[in-house]
């Protein structure tokens, strides 16, 4: 059979790997979005790439055949919702990096509220708990269309889908109870402390107590023996 033909990259690297002015504007945008590597940031960027390529080589074309293809290129943006439906093709070269990052499923999962933070919805698409139109994605750079979008949920099955799940019961009652451990276990060795001061002068009172009637006894006989004589 042979040796099996090595996969080919689907993204383009920088030209130049030490270019000030890109590296600041590819750590804003994975500080923004909370991609893990830059090389996510470099395969967007490609995809960008990709629909303005197609669209320089077409925007001087006159044939019916290139007004079809512009035609389809734009609906296909505006069907991902890159484009606005009222789009011109002129507006594929206005593409920015960030108008695909904003489609990413990572950033609509966020964006949507049902993550606190970029990062914490990278970790409900990696491990398996977000849908999309009923299908399971585990990719965060799924780019989502605009039908798709609002139907961006949590798996049935996921916990995070049942509010009355006992693991998110048991977070709640974490975050409401309002004394924290520390302090309970003060107040318990501070309870116990006095528990045992108390039966301690309970029983010193009770020993007193004992001494003293064994005198008005001693008293007691000495005096009717005092009386017989």
């Amino acid at each position: 059979m042979g040796d099996p033909r090595k996969a080919r990259k689907k993204y383009t690297t920088p030209s130049h790997p030490w270019q000030k002015v890109r590296i600041d504007a590819e750590r804003g945008v994975k500080n923004t979005y909370g991609v893990k590597t830059k090389k996510e940031i470099w395969k967007m960027d490609s995809l960008r790439k990709k629909f303005t390529s197609g669209a320089k080589a077409l925007i001087a074309a006159r044939t019916e055949q290139a007004d079809k293809e512009r035609e389809q290129i734009v609906q296909r943006l505006v069907r991902l919702g890159l484009l606005d439906v009222n789009a011109k093709f002129d507006d594929v070269l206005g593409m920015t990096l960030e108008d695909i990052m904003e489609r990413r499923l990572q950033t609509r999962v966020w964006k949507q509220g049902l993550a606190k933070t970029a990062t914490q919805a990278r970790q409900f698409i990696i491990h398996g708990h977000i849908i999309v139109a009923g299908k399971k994605i585990t990719m965060p750079s799924y780019i989502v269309s605009k039908s798709d979008e609002s139907q961006i949920a949590f798996l049935p099955k996921s916990k995070f889908s049942d509010p009355e799940h006992p693991e998110r019961i048991a977070k709640k009652q974490e975050v409401v109870s309002t004394v924290p451990e520390s302090k309970k276990s003060e107040e318990k060795s501070h309870d116990s402390k006095s528990e045992k001061k108390e039966h301690k002068e309970s029983k010193e009172k009770g020993h007193k107590e004992s001494k003293d009637h064994k005198k008005e006894s001693k008293k007691s006989e000495s005096k009717k023996s005092e009386d017989k004589q």
